[in-house]
């Protein structure tokens, strides 16, 4: 049965023939958004940087249902590394990705994915070294750059340019999460919406495609405010969307709000009810790259009994489809 939405697997499948595997990397880069001692950052942050569990190689001891072990400090100090240990780094991860997948998946078409922490945080020399040591191990059919809008400048997206003729496809994700300024300040972001349509124009104009997460269930928010952020992902047209449910990572001050019963997060039913509600009011023709979170049980505080990732997509569209809804069906054209 065709998918109520346009899927990511699908998308990729349609674009290149077959299945594409992504290799994360780890570059060891930092977040302006946090201090030198790693405290601050983005209150929901707890010092990851949103690596996968396998670039983390001291959580490999726990399962993804483990008991919540509050394993990572959510001021996690990065300590300085020097720009050839992280080229190092860099090959290392990529090798081992590709080995990985190969062996798994049988597959010879990869992604190139910076995706810890802000991969445009730093000098262009260092970004040009560090975004080849990833490129020369290729042939990789997309390059994929995660980072904050306010990290993307003109010398960055030069740089992204240039990469175009490595790959079919040059990507960047940027955290949106919500288009509500007064959510984004309690969030303490520190960059705002006029940052995230600034950094899409900027990076459109150069012919880099953008994925834009966002988060559905933030505090105080709801259906008027999903349809607006859904509503200015469109008008700046964005290619891709992540979608994630809100979560409680332990350590943080979000976990801390949480204990003090100042934030609630939305059961797997709700969040069932919220994407597809955010879906019916994207453009069908956004791919959609997730929609919910996969943060191992020994880092969440909540929600501790939510489905895995095929239970979830499965009652989303069986949803759709019992109701007749399709991504798009309420956008307004």
């Amino acid at each position: 049965m065709e998918s109520p939405y346009r899927s990511y697997s699908e998308h990729l499948r349609r674009t290149y023939g077959q299945a594409v595997y992504r290799i994360g990397v780890d570059a060891h880069f930092s977040c302006p958004n946090r201090q030198g001692d790693g405290s601050g950052g983005c209150a929901y942050c707890d010092g990851t940087g949103s690596a996968s569990t396998y670039l983390r190689h001291r959580e490999s001891r726990f399962k993804h249902d483990s008991a919540f072990q509050d394993a990572v400090s959510a001021h996690a100090q990065r300590e300085p590394m020097e720009l050839a240990a992280r080229i190092a780094l860099v090959e290392k991860q990529v090798a081992r990705g590709k080995q990985f997948i190969s062996n798994r998946y049988h597959s010879q078409l990869y992604s190139l994915y910076f995706q810890a922490y802000t991969n445009t945080y730093d000098s262009i020399g260092a970004l040009k070294a560090l975004y080849d040591a990833g490129l020369e191990q290729g042939p990789f059919v997309e390059l994929i750059v995660s980072t904050r809008s306010d990290c993307i400048d003109d010398e960055v997206v030069a740089l992204l340019a240039s990469c175009q003729n490595r790959v079919k496809r040059v990507w960047v994700e940027l955290g949106l999460q919500t288009a509500d300024e007064q959510t984004l300040s309690l969030l303490e972001r520190n960059e705002g919406v006029k940052h995230y349509i600034s950094a899409v124009n900027s990076l459109h104009s150069a012919g880099i495609g953008v994925c834009t997460h966002v988060i559905l269930g933030l505090p105080g928010e709801g259906k008027d405010a999903y349809m607006r952020t859904a509503q200015l992902v469109n008008q700046v047209h964005s290619e891709a969307v992540k979608i994630h449910n809100l979560h409680v990572c332990g350590g943080t001050r979000l976990d801390g709000w949480y204990r003090q019963g100042e934030v609630s997060v939305a059961s797997m039913r709700r969040h069932v009810q919220q994407s597809i509600l955010f879906l019916r009011c994207l453009n069908p023709s956004i791919v959609i790259e997730r929609m919910m979170c996969e943060t191992p049980s020994h880092r969440l505080v909540s929600p501790r009994h939510f489905a895995d990732k095929h239970q979830f997509l499965e009652a989303v569209r069986a949803e759709m489809h019992e109701k007749g809804y399709r991504q798009g069906d309420n956008y307004a054209w």
